[in-house]
């Protein structure tokens, strides 16, 4: 069998997700290469997968931005340094050289890259729903139920019933009931573990008629003639059924995440997430670095900002790394402008 090719590069950053792009950015911005390894078909991560038309509110210079949008301009940020994605693939082994002086990743496509620095941006982990245990769904998952809300103008019109009681079912209970012909929320109790204001709207378009609140209920069972959906079975605590007429099922029961093979790399853990200094995010491997939500150190906050700080933080310490001895001299962008890569 020939060798496989093996890509050389000053860094790889696994996870391209809103953190591991602005990373490709501030790699860039220190003179570094970079290749990007991401589980997914597309970048953006949860953003592009979960939520890509919900809106954030605490991007700096940003008071709005769709999740979507903020992919799209981080993707344009990144475009001069012309990283190279390789997506779809998982990378499963993590591991030195024969000189030490560099890793080598090895991807579940097969493909093999190494480079001196390494920036794990890979946020909880993979990610995919919660299924509830309901006989037969997979005849109907992908035309009457939907885990992720790509687009809202797919539910135009349509009958939409929303199962669970956190922040996304709430929240897309609101967005949807502004298209969707009618919108029904399953919940096993009538408190919501949501946002007070969203609760609280909630329950003002309950009282309205624009949503039905279909409390104490929880999922019992699917009605139609897969993959066509056309009824949703609930049952209350008594064990009584009532079946609600719908298009869609919409089942918000959260992510099931998982290091994989993260947690086989031998680097330092504390609760699923990778211990990291909090001045260069360097991991317990050197030149390793942990940025994101599944970096881990005191006072960390998990906010996309704190990833974009920890980026930057560890593309200078990279820097460090791929150029020993060699120190970064630090200049803002408004004096280097962009530079381009040799």
């Amino acid at each position: 069998m020939p060798e496989p090719v093996v890509h050389r590069t000053d860094a790889v950053v696994i996870g391209a997700g809103p953190v591991g792009l602005f990373a490709i950015f501030q790699l860039g911005m220190a003179r570094l290469r970079c290749h990007v390894v991401d589980v997914l078909d597309t970048p953006g991560g949860q953003c592009t997968a979960l939520y890509p038309e919900k809106p954030i509110y605490d991007i700096p210079a940003y008071p709005k931005v769709l999740a979507g949008d903020l992919v799209d301009h981080l993707l344009e940020q990144a475009k001069p340094f012309t990283p190279h994605f390789h997506l779809g693939q998982q990378v499963e082994r993590l591991e030195r050289t024969d000189g030490d002086d560099a890793w080598r990743l090895t991807t579940s496509a097969g493909t093999v890259l190494e480079a001196p620095a390494v920036m794990i941006a890979a946020g909880a982990g993979a990610f995919g729903p919660n299924r509830p245990p309901l006989p037969g769904i997979e005849a109907y998952e992908g035309t009457g139920v939907f885990y992720f809300v790509a687009k809202r103008e797919d539910f135009r019109d349509r009958r939409v019933v929303i199962a669970g009681g956190g922040d996304s079912a709430v929240d897309w209970a609101l967005s949807l009931s502004e298209v969707a012909a009618r919108v029904m929320v399953v919940h096993r109790r009538a408190k919501f573990r949501a946002a007070p204001d969203s609760v609280a709207r909630l329950h003002a378009l309950a009282e309205s008629g624009a949503i039905d609140l279909v409390t104490p209920y929880q999922l019992k069972g699917l009605e139609g003639d897969g993959p066509h959906l056309s009824g949703v079975v609930v049952a209350d605590l008594d064990g009584n059924t009532r079946t609600l007429e719908a298009d869609c099922l919409l089942p918000f029961f959260g992510l099931a995440t998982n290091l994989g093979p993260i947690a086989t790399w031998g680097l330092a853990l504390e609760r699923h997430q990778i211990t990291a200094d909090p001045a260069t995010c360097q991991t317990s491997a050197p030149g390793v670095f942990a940025i994101g939500d599944i970096a881990s150190y005191p006072g960390k906050l998990k906010l996309i900002l704190t990833g974009f700080s920890e980026a930057a933080m560890a593309a200078h310490a990279a820097y460090g790394v791929v150029h020993p001895g060699e120190a970064l001299h630090f200049e803002h962008s408004t004096t280097t402008g962009v530079p381009t890569l040799p």
